[in-house]
């Protein structure tokens, strides 16, 4: 995957190892953001550093981040100090030749700054509601009850500025050392994706006691997939 050449937004941004795998690029970063949904919060602590991995949204140029209020996290986050935010996805591993040459393919991107606290409720409540229809294309407010004034005065919610980024992509196949492409020894990638199972009903649906008849599984359920820009894994591998 060629990506352009940007300048970095900060010195702590830089890509310094494999730099060539490094881009600044928002076009390509989104892409990798609105594919995944788990991110890795790092953050300081009285008792040290802590990474806690949540669920997370991009809206527009802000990353949304939400939990209880009692969150170590979130209480952390909001209360001014800097955070480190990574989101990874993972599309392969590289079988070399070498164990030393193993490798994974891989799209990351790496975000820094501050988070702030969205304490307006409507926009807390808008922010609650496109984290849901982000996660799950379809499952909008018609088709889950919006959450309550008590729901929202028991949620918090972080927004932080996609100021400050940078991406990091590892495409194609095996690298090895030219004296080892005599081994008798397969080398290759094993594709990975994330593949959706079946939906499976919640039973109490289907208890004498519920107020309506089963309905069928929506077609945003039985057809979920995630966004993807993944490369071919059978392209040629970067250096």
């Amino acid at each position: 995957m060629a990506l352009p050449e940007l300048s970095p937004p900060s010195d702590r941004a830089q890509v310094r190892r494999l730099a060539d795998r490094g881009s600044y690029d928002r076009e390509t970063a989104y892409a990798i953001l609105d594919e995944g949904f788990v991110c890795h919060v790092g953050i300081c602590t009285a008792n040290g550093p802590a990474v806690i991995p949540t669920l997370y949204a991009r809206d527009g140029d802000r990353l949304l981040i939400h939990g209880s209020p009692a969150s170590r996290l979130l209480r952390t986050a909001s209360g001014g100090t800097e955070v480190c935010i990574t989101v990874t996805l993972i599309d392969g591993l590289v079988l070399a030749r070498s164990m030393f040459h193993h490798s994974v393919n891989y799209r990351s991107v790496v975000m820094f700054g501050h988070a702030t606290r969205i304490e307006d409720p409507e926009e807390r409540r808008v922010a609650l509601e496109h984290i849901v229809t982000t996660l799950v294309p379809g499952r909008t407010p018609v088709e889950a009850r919006p959450p309550s004034e008590t729901e929202l005065r028991g949620t918090t919610v972080l927004a932080l500025p996609l100021d400050e980024l940078s991406v990091k992509i590892r495409t194609g196949g095996v690298l090895d050392e030219p004296e080892d492409y005599d081994l008798p020894v397969w080398a290759g990638v094993i594709p990975l994706s994330l593949t959706p199972g079946e939906p499976i009903t919640d039973p109490a649906m289907f208890e004498p006691s519920a107020p309506t008849p089963p309905r069928s599984t929506p077609d945003y359920a039985l057809a979920y997939r995630r966004p993807t820009s993944a490369p071919d894994p059978a392209a040629t591998p970067d250096t």
